[in-house]
């Protein structure tokens, strides 16, 4: 936060600073452990003097699915009382009824600024690709403008589009609106600078970037050589680069801290227009692999990727439209499935439930509508949604709903953490029982929290203001027959000691039984992961399609439902149960 300030008092010409969105509320909770909403709270007063921004996922607020609009409408009333000034409003489809209502709202109820977003894929200078035309691009910023956006916002998440057909497109938009353009883009191939420069000497208000250590590959262009490459150009808006440079050298050093998250790219990859993996989506998709036992498979789960977008009818491809395309290809990889395998096979297969919604139309409708095929072999006999899923959802009584989660979790708890867990349900359970037993972890610095200390080392932990714990690891003990060791410290010059679990200790694994893939009697985990729900009974009569048991790995989950109509016979594995892919789960007969 001090450095933020410190930055933001040195560059007051710095447009805004994204700071918060889904991805901010699974990792804040998930992985970090705090509450997004103090920390924008935080930050807000940390750089007051700077436009905080946000993304919002349209009318599916910062979640995967269709969330009632009220609920949406009360998510974007709090964000602007907590301190967000900018919504940039997208939706994965470039759907705009999913768009425009949620530009309605900010502009109903906060004073803050609606930036409007249409999600570039494709190349509208490929005569071969049709789909994605310049005049579309064109069609979809007209109807952003007219729907009350302030902003036009280009949100290029994979990188694709380049440097010529930048200066077409951005030429074009700014003869058919009239509100500013703000280019994003992610530097995955390496090629986005050059993009930049053309979309400036086109016309373009407002560019993305990131400080030089933080930039590049995913993430984007380098902040630091975009100031250089506009030095003495007519639109060059100067910048003390030598301040730039001792913020990205501070960078540097605490990047080090997150190295075992990095995506993996050692260098820029132009494969990245062949498979359009997004910048955001690349960096979380190598981790969902190892999680699902398909570390050793990456390259062909990027060839995989690019396959199922064809199969979806080439789709706009970000959040969560993107999630459910590498939850396909991450699952067809697990099981070796072809693409000739999902249409003549499908009517068997219990397809993860991203994709069972996507084709349900319950993140929307992509141009062009669905591949009515495989929409049918993935849906079995479901009816899909042909308008806003939204509409077709009861409004939140707040009231009695916010009560109601108080008496679960805790009278302690306020509205922001109720819009946090109808959101992220799990995730926010999870995150409050963590709460619960070991209090606010943020106080804690980043080394101590990834990585503990060292035996002789010391350090301060300022838990709360003018209250300072001194604390000194002494030593460690021997691992016990549970796998737990008593560690020993001083805290303020008090010898403590505490049991802890050593996760690194070599557990005895337990191999499950395999199903028999020739049997379609015995029922089995379709890849790695939780069990983490078995909906039916032993000797329970169940019909075709009828949900079996739920599979969860990182966010993704599979529900399995049965293939025909029988009765469970025998249930081999109970919830809870760490599974591998083929494990047996329950017996039909």
């Amino acid at each position: 936060l001090k450095v933020a300030s410190s930055f933001a008092m040195n560059h007051p010409q710095t447009f805004s600073m994204e700071v918060w969105g889904g991805a901010t509320f699974d990792v804040c909770i998930r992985f970090l452990r705090e509450d997004p909403w103090k920390r924008l709270e935080a930050l807000r007063k940390a750089i007051p003097n700077v436009l905080l921004q946000m993304l919002i996922r349209g009318c599916n607020g910062v979640g995967y699915a269709a969330y009632p609009d009220n609920l949406i409408e009360k998510f974007v009333e709090k964000s602007w009382e907590k301190g967000v000034d900018i919504f940039r409003i997208f939706d994965s489809l470039n759907w705009m009824p999913n768009v425009a209502p949620c530009i309605d709202m900010v502009r109903k109820r906060t004073k803050g600024i609606a930036e409007g977003s249409l999600c570039y894929t494709g190349d509208i200078l490929d005569v071969k690709r049709t789909k994605y035309s310049l005049e579309y691009y064109l069609r979809l910023a007209k109807d952003l403008e007219n729907a009350g956006a302030h902003i036009l916002a280009i949100k290029d998440m994979s990188g694709l589009l380049k440097p010529y057909s930048a200066k077409v497109l951005i030429e074009a938009l700014k003869d058919t609106v009239d509100i500013p353009i703000h280019l994003h883009t992610h530097d995955t191939s390496s090629l986005q600078p050059a993009t930049y420069l053309m979309a400036v000497d086109a016309g373009v208000d407002v560019i993305d970037c990131a400080l030089g250590s933080l930039s590049g590959l995913t993430s984007q262009p380098n902040f630091n050589a975009i100031v250089e490459m506009m030095k003495f150009h007519a639109r060059e808006n100067p910048y003390d680069v030598k301040s730039l440079n001792k913020f990205s050298n501070y960078w540097e050093a605490v990047r080090e801290y997150y190295y075992p998250f990095e995506s993996g790219l050692k260098a820029s990859a132009a494969e990245v227009f062949q498979h359009e993996i997004p910048g955001g989506q690349y960096s979380n998709l190598k981790p969902q692999a190892v999680a699902l036992g398909l570390g050793d498979k990456f390259e062909e789960i990027k060839e995989m990727y690019a396959t199922v977008n064809d199969m979806f009818g080439d789709i706009v491809k970000v959040t969560p439209s993107s999630k459910v395309v590498g939850d396909m290809a991450q699952f067809m990889v697990a099981n070796n499935y072809t693409k000739e395998d999902i249409f003549t096979k499908g009517h068997t297969i219990s397809f993860p439930e991203s994709v069972q919604q996507f084709f349900m139309g319950e993140i929307g409708q992509p141009e062009g509508g669905f591949p009515k095929e495989l929409q049918q072999i993935i849906l079995k006999n479901k009816t899909p949604f042909s308008d806003r899923p939204n509409k077709h959802l009861p409004e939140i009584d707040f009231d009695k709903e916010f009560e109601a989660f108080k008496k679960q979790f805790g009278d302690d708890l306020t509205l922001c953490d109720f819009l946090s867990y109808k959101f992220y349900p799990k995730v926010f359970e999870d995150g409050l029982k963590f709460y619960r037993e070991y209090g606010d972890v943020s106080v804690v610095a980043t080394p101590l929290f990834l990585y503990g200390m060292k035996q002789g080392e010391d350090t301060t932990i300022e838990i709360a203001k003018g209250k300072t714990l001194l604390i000194r690891l002494l030593s460690i003990g021997h691992v016990d027959d549970k796998g737990n060791r008593t560690v020993f410290f001083k805290l303020n010059g008090q010898t403590r000691n505490v049991d802890v679990q050593d996760k690194a200790v070599k557990v005895q694994r337990i191999e499950n039984k395999k199903a028999d893939k020739d049997n379609d009697k015995q029922i089995a985990a379709p890849l790695q992961g939780l069990l983490s729900k078995v909906l039916v009974k032993k000797d329970e009569k169940v019909k075709k399609n009828q949900p079996l048991f739920v599979i969860e790995a990182m966010k993704m989950e599979t529900v399995i439902t049965a293939s025909s109509d029988g009765v469970v016979s025998n249930i081999v594995l109970a919830a809870g149960t760490l599974v591998n892919t083929n494990d047996l789960v329950l017996e039909m007969s």
